[in-house]
């Protein structure tokens, strides 16, 4: 299948890093193929964590506007995003809006800025510098990043010290993999050589088939402990909670989608746990 080269198997997710260091304080969630459920995890991961006591930022930068629309907020009708944070250097605390956790918000100009950023300097570092503020009031920042490897996406992959990769449970899915490990190599060469994947969390899961049942199996063969147990099962929950302006855990706190959010918070603290200690 082409995919045992992409890593070296690590011997644990929770890999030596800075020692003393928490887990992947800043966490991008990267795959360039649409439809794996990036937003649902950025939200749902983000509110689970504040759930522990975190504080928590997320960061929406995805033109669409998902992220956003998911805590309640009209993309197109915000004045001030995060299109005037990389490209006009506005202070991030500017732009960001309290609801379930705080969001820095995207609206439809986040469009333009890909082609705004590519005539400066130090493009691929717009969102790093412009996070140098913030850091110290949040335990986590997790950036939902747009279904490509263009400037936005590496602009997070430069922040971040981790990344996690939803992937759907379908071959296809799995085949996107390559590019984005692919880039990963030439930022830690280039731009950051600390960034990492942190996790592979398997979305879209249907234990009714064989073939999520394949495609688990697969990853887990390629990438041992890089795969959390955590599976994300298919249920409409997910669809109807960003209706209401809410993540799962608030609109329907005690069910089972609810509940593989929180379990996938564990996972993420327990490594972080790992790595301070190592």
């Amino acid at each position: 299948m082409g995919l045992s080269r992409l890593l070296p198997r690590p011997n644990t997710r929770a890999s030596s890093d800075k020692k003393g260091s928490p887990l992947s304080r800043v966490i991008s969630f990267a795959n360039q193929k649409g439809g794996v459920a990036k937003t649902t995890t950025t939200l749902n991961l983000g509110v689970a964590l504040k759930e522990k006591g975190h504080t928590v930022l997320l960061i929406d930068l995805d033109p669409q506007g998902n992220l956003t629309m998911s805590q309640g907020w009209n993309p197109d009708e915000i004045e001030r995003s995060m299109f005037d944070v990389l490209v006009h250097k506005l202070p991030i605390e500017e732009i960001v809006r309290v609801a379930e956790v705080d969001v820095a918000v995207s609206s439809i100009d986040l469009a333009g800025a890909e082609l705004a950023l590519s005539s400066m300097i130090g493009r691929e570092r717009a969102l790093e510098k412009a996070l140098v503020s913030v850091k110290p009031q949040y335990d986590y920042i997790l950036i939902d990043t747009p279904p490509s490897l263009g400037l936005l996406t590496i602009n997070a992959l430069v922040a971040s010290n981790g990344v996690i990769v939803p992937v759907q449970c379908e071959y296809l899915s799995l085949r996107g993999l390559v590019q984005l490990e692919n880039t990963l190599s030439m930022i830690r060469e280039n731009l950051n050589p600390d960034v990492e994947i942190q996790g592979i969390l398997p979305t879209m899961y249907d234990k009714r088939l064989l073939h999520s049942k394949e495609a688990v199996d697969i990853l887990k063969e390629n990438f041992g402990d890089l795969v959390f147990k955590t599976k994300i099962r298919k249920t409409i929950r997910y669809a109807e909670a960003p209706v209401k302006g809410q993540s799962v855990l608030g609109y329907d706190p005690s069910g089972n989608a609810a509940q593989l959010y929180r379990d996938l918070a564990k996972e993420v603290l327990n490594g972080a746990k790992t790595r301070e200690h190592a």
